[in-house]
């Protein structure tokens, strides 16, 4: 049951939310979540699907009568002022990077009554970060690393994924892109960018959509890029990396560091 006090109905417009109050026994909490939560697998079973990523069911999330709602980032700013014109109170956080994901799960936690527990979870989660990136260090070799989130147009990585590439080994060939925190910031106008920095590892988490290594490799001129010659083109799927939470700092690193440490390894 939950403990603490704070919000007893909580309505998550994301997933990381949700699965940070489940790791943290304060599920009970939780009475509406986002249609594309995944993890924890039960959330699916157990609670009502109110919202997706840019729109959500207004009328059906009041009918939950939520003391608290939980988003992030300006893509949900109209969601969020729809629902605090209709009296309800709402928290949307703008964490971009692992520091901001590890500070947002003591906030939430510290918000529901549950701090020591959260920072107990998130100073876990700080030493499996740690632990990845020593075994990194011992790597004979750095890959260079492009990471797409998006093809049509193509969006380099965010803040966290680039700095999570760092972690698990490698290096993220647009560092100064990674900095913007709007997608439309990291948009390739001129994607022969990508051939001239040479990655040897192209990973590509599509947002939902399955990622196509064939159509990356077929782009004009990318057929010169070591990833491309290597056949090192990698899906990482995109609820394990692209959503700033737990996911991103345990399984979605993790798939990184045994796609770099395989690349690192081969001569």
């Amino acid at each position: 049951m939950s403990s603490g006090n704070g919000p007893r109905r909580i309505v998550c417009l994301t997933e990381e939310p949700t699965e940070v109050l489940y790791a943290l026994g304060e599920q009970d909490r939780i009475v509406g979540i986002s249609g594309f939560t995944v993890r924890p697998p039960r959330a699916r079973r157990e609670k009502p699907k109110v919202s997706a990523f840019t729109s959500a069911r207004i009328d059906a999330i009041l009918d939950l009568q939520p003391d608290f709602v939980v988003g992030f980032s300006d893509i949900q700013a109209d969601i969020a002022a729809e629902l605090v014109r209709r009296g309800v109170e709402v928290w949307i956080s703008n964490h971009r990077s692992v520091d901001g994901i590890l500070d947002y799960v003591r906030r939430l936690g510290a918000l529901v009554g549950a701090a020591d527990r959260a920072s107990s979870y998130a100073d876990e989660l700080e030493r499996g970060l740690e632990a990845i990136a020593e075994e990194a260090a011992a790597l004979p070799r750095r890959p260079r690393v492009y990471f797409e989130e998006w093809d049509e147009p193509p969006i380099t990585g965010i803040r966290w994924v680039a700095e999570l590439v760092r972690i698990a080994g490698g290096d993220d060939i647009f560092p100064e892109r990674a900095l913007e925190p709007l997608a439309k910031a990291r948009i390739l106008e001129d994607a022969s960018e990508v051939v001239r920095r040479a990655p040897d590892i192209i990973l590509g988490s599509w947002c939902g959509k399955k990622f196509r290594p064939d159509k990356v490799a077929a782009r004009p001129g990318w057929d010169a890029i070591p990833a491309v010659r290597d056949g090192q083109l990698h899906e990482i799927k995109s609820p394990i990396i692209l959503q700033p939470g737990p996911a991103a700092l345990t399984d979605g690193v993790r798939e990184m560091a045994r796609i770099i440490q395989a690349w690192a390894n081969t001569l």
